[in-house]
């Protein structure tokens, strides 16, 4: 069975970006998940723990998400032909 690439995408990089944008206003507040955080700092540029990262975080996560999760479907499309 197929995947559909967009929506696979567009599902992965929703997620992944509202995953860091309520991980990092959780630890803003908490001071939660701040090592997994500075690992995520230290891969995604203009990225920081504060209000304004969560909105770093979000976009940054969306992006990679969406285009990564895209290329893993086309990648699953593509094998599953093969026979």
């Amino acid at each position: 069975m197929p995947l559909n690439p967009k929506a696979f995408g567009l599902a992965a990089g929703v997620m992944w970006g509202l995953a860091l944008l309520v991980t990092t206003l959780i630890s803003v507040s908490t001071g939660y998940a701040t090592m997994f955080l500075n690992i995520i700092a230290s891969i995604y540029l203009g990225y920081s723990i504060s209000p304004l990262g969560s909105i770093i975080g979000l976009i940054y996560g969306f992006a990679d998400a969406s285009i990564g999760f895209y290329i893993f479907a086309r990648i699953y499309n593509w094998l599953e032909t093969k026979e």
